[in-house]
């Protein structure tokens, strides 16, 4: 039986040793240089002492990609015949019995030929992980299935051939390949990527600076999204309290009341400025029970339509509460609203804020004025 997502996810953990590693060179466009980097990696690799062969690379008449191929040992491919045409494709029995320490499979969104071992070439690859060979592949932003559609809406063209975003997460590296659109349009003009006759045409359809610049942001937010979620996964680990402000995260502490919005808006214009992830947190406690539903779901509402994450938690004290989910999320600034109040009723609002100071790790603390009850 073929792994689930999930099963692959979790064979990911660091105690795992029995698959190989794969590593993504990841583009966003043709052209950027993925296949270059991946050979260029594997030449270092078997100068090292490394048993490296190509599964797959496509050279697309590129004379530098043919000329690094040229360096390393190719596994033939497999002859298929389909509709009376023969077409060629990796061929994954060969390789798991020549069992290198290391295959190169470019285009891991590639659709088989009918009558292949599996009908996507990640599930190739997938195989080759679990006869402990690694991996070295290549793919661009818009063939991951989340971002197609994306990229379908900013230059007009429909991706056909995509990878579960679930195959990225189980790479143990990713590399963004990145070239500034300006310099890939002069390597475009200059015949380096398809031949001439394709060339005007290319750039002033996908290769437009437009859409150029919108691609590479797709996928150095990509690259950024895979490196938070390792930090976060390291801290976690190393059971790592404090928090390593690496990105500026947001909380806002929020409640059933008209005014809650008003401190919803400012933690959205913080996360703005900072280019900062944000989150509206409500507690329930025993004694909330005189809140207003509708007034906190509103709220709620109001956070995510802000782009915030909206959540709800139970626990004993708000303040603990709040601390912990600090902790976990390694939250840099929290925001709590104050109204104009006095006597007991302060006092209890600062008794509660002390008490948040002591429990949660080093944060920013932002006490905003609300205006009175």
């Amino acid at each position: 039986m073929p792994k689930t997502p999930e099963q692959w996810l979790a064979a990911t953990s660091p105690a795992e040793k029995t698959k190989g590693s794969l590593k993504l060179f990841l583009g966003y466009a043709p052209g950027v240089g993925k296949t270059y980097s991946m050979l260029s990696e594997a030449i270092r690799r078997h100068s090292r002492g490394e048993d490296v062969v190509i599964g797959l690379v496509e050279t697309h008449g590129r004379k530098g990609i043919a000329e690094l191929a040229s360096q390393l040992e190719v596994v033939p491919r497999r002859k298929i015949e389909y509709k009376g045409t023969v077409f060629e494709e990796m061929d994954v029995d060969a390789i798991l019995a020549r069992r290198p320490a290391v295959a190169l499979v470019d285009e891991l969104a590639h659709t088989n030929i009918p009558g292949s071992r599996h009908r996507k070439r990640y599930e190739d690859v997938l195989e080759l992980l679990d006869a402990k060979i690694d991996v070295l592949s290549t793919v661009n932003i818009q063939h991951i299935e989340s971002v197609a559609p994306t990229v379908h809406a900013i230059t007009g063209i429909v991706v056909r051939e995509t990878v579960p975003d679930w195959v990225l997460r189980i790479a143990d590296e990713t590399v963004m390949v990145d070239l500034t659109p300006e310099a890939l349009q002069n390597r475009m003009k200059r015949g380096d990527i398809y031949q001439k006759e394709k060339v005007e045409q290319s750039l002033k359809n996908f290769f437009r600076r437009g859409n150029l610049i919108a691609l590479r942001e797709l996928a150095l937010r990509q690259v950024a999204e895979q490196v938070d979620r390792t930090l976060a996964s390291y801290l976690t680990e190393k059971d790592i309290q404090e928090n390593w402000a690496v990105r500026e995260r947001i909380a806002v502490c929020i409640s059933g009341s008209p005014k809650a919005q008003y401190l919803v808006a400012r933690a959205a214009r913080m996360a703005r400025r900072l280019d900062a992830e944000f989150y509206a947190v409500h507690v329930d406690v025993a004694r909330d029970g005189h809140e207003d539903e509708k007034l906190l779901t509103a709220n709620m509402q109001f956070a995510e339509s802000l782009g915030g994450k909206a959540v709800r938690l139970k626990g004993d004290t708000v303040a603990g509460t709040a601390a912990q989910f600090v902790r976990e999320k390694h939250i840099t600034q929290v925001i709590f609203g104050r109204s104009a109040v006095e006597g007991w009723r302060k006092f209890l609002y600062l008794q509660a804020i002390n008490k948040f100071l002591r429990e949660a790790p080093a944060v920013d603390v932002h006490i905003v004025t609300q205006g009175a009850d």
